[in-house]
């Protein structure tokens, strides 16, 4: 840009046409020169010591500017001791008003309103790194082991003991269903007849057998109609119906780890019974983890793979041929291959049946008790379904 000379004051604005030496006058707000094609003949060219300036973009009408520049509207810059800024170079790096070096440049996105033309990139953040389904996987083993050093420790010193631990689980499961139904439906299966009926059909089922286990399972069905009638008829088959099926799901499912402990190797039985359903969980999830590609009930289980339910049975098969040939007297492996394969296929079944239940219900596990499993129902889910399986297996192999 050629320097602007001093000029001492404003001068008189000459009228349009009358000074030669300037020439005629261009219109205000109008610019002229070779790239515009609507300029008239004749005009002037703007002097050495001249300098247009160009209106800044913005909404508001710009005040008239002072007589006494070169063109109408126009204003006069002082001298070179204090030069000002024209508003088309505000912005750039450099210039004072603009911004520092090195920050991006403003350019109007509306009227009005100014948007920086390019932003630093933010810093990317390390991936965090999820845990499988979202659990604690090391509390989940922990409580695993604990639950399994129970169990063995209840089971070879006196059976009583490991009857015990099924009663409280049973009730415990109760109480898990019966709260999210109630939480999530508003279903009222009443709980204390559930609760004593559950611990009637265990008991009985291991000190009297199957025939007194299915009449404590009817007696708890007529015992929860009737304490069901103490509350309005609303709703009252909805009810009993969900009180029955509980009934039928929690204590009369879990019995039948009680009739197999009743048997002389009970404790050999219900270690069979643990070892091929746990095989075929953890089976499951390692070779579906590993090679999982087909999904085996996406809508109900998005996890589950077809890939993962082979390996579950193959491990489940594995485990069954080997206890049966070393724990159990008078079994055979072929034995041991049929009742593992049969034991992972009920643990499967039990375990989507689990999950429709909590999709129905809106929720992800059926209870906190266990850190890392959720409730007592989550690790009951293919053990309840198996144990009648098993049970019938082990009677019709080696007797009951």
């Amino acid at each position: 840009m050629p320097p602007v000379p001093a000029d001492p004051g404003p001068r008189p604005v000459p009228p349009p046409g009358t000074d030669p030496a300037e020439g005629p006058v261009r219109e205000a707000g109008r610019l002229s020169g070779p790239l515009f094609r609507d300029e008239r003949p004749g005009a002037a060219e703007p002097g050495a010591s001249e300098t247009v300036v160009l209106r800044a973009i913005t909404d508001d009408t710009p005040p008239p500017a002072p007589a006494g520049g070169p063109y109408p509207g126009s204003p006069v810059y002082p001298g070179p001791s204090a030069p000002q800024v024209p508003p088309a170079a505000a912005g750039h790096p450099g210039v004072p008003g603009g911004p520092a070096a090195g920050q991006p440049l403003p350019v109007p996105s509306h009227p009005g309103q100014e948007t920086p033309v390019a932003q630093a990139d933010p810093q990317p953040q390390p991936p965090q790194r999820k845990q499988r389904g979202g659990r604690n996987l090391q509390a989940a083993i922990g409580v695993g082991v604990g639950l399994g050093a129970v169990i063995v420790a209840s089971l070879f010193v006196v059976k009583a003991l490991f009857l015990a631990v099924v009663i409280a689980a049973v009730a415990v499961g109760v109480w898990e269903l019966t709260s999210r139904l109630a939480e999530r439906k508003e279903i009222k299966a009443p709980l204390v007849p559930l609760v004593a009926g559950g611990i009637a059909m265990v008991a009985t089922g291991y000190w009297s057998g199957i025939q007194w286990a299915a009449a404590s399972l009817a007696l708890t069905g007529l015992a929860v109609m009737v304490w069901r009638m103490a509350e309005p008829p609303e709703n009252y088959l909805r009810d009993i119906t969900a009180g029955i099926f509980t009934a039928f799901y929690v204590p009369f499912l879990a019995t039948f780890v009680a009739m197999m402990l009743a048997a002389d190797d009970g404790p050999q039985r219900i270690v069979l019974f643990l070892i091929v359903t746990v095989c075929s969980d953890t089976g499951a999830y390692a070779v579906g983890y590993k090679f999982g590609r087909n999904k085996l009930a996406p809508t109900i289980s998005p996890g589950k793979t077809r890939e993962g339910l082979a390996g579950g049975i193959g491990l489940s098969m594995l485990a069954g041929a080997l206890l049966m040939e070393l724990i159990i007297d008078g079994g055979s492996w072929w034995q041991g291959l049929i009742l593992g394969g049969c034991a992972a296929v009920t643990a499967t079944l039990g375990d989507l049946g689990e999950s429709m239940i909590k999709r129905d219900l809106g929720i992800k596990d059926m209870g906190t008790l266990l850190p890392g499993h959720g409730g007592i129902m989550d690790r009951l889910d293919s053990l309840l379904p198996t144990a009648p399986v098993v049970w019938l297996l082990l009677a019709a192999f080696v007797g009951s």
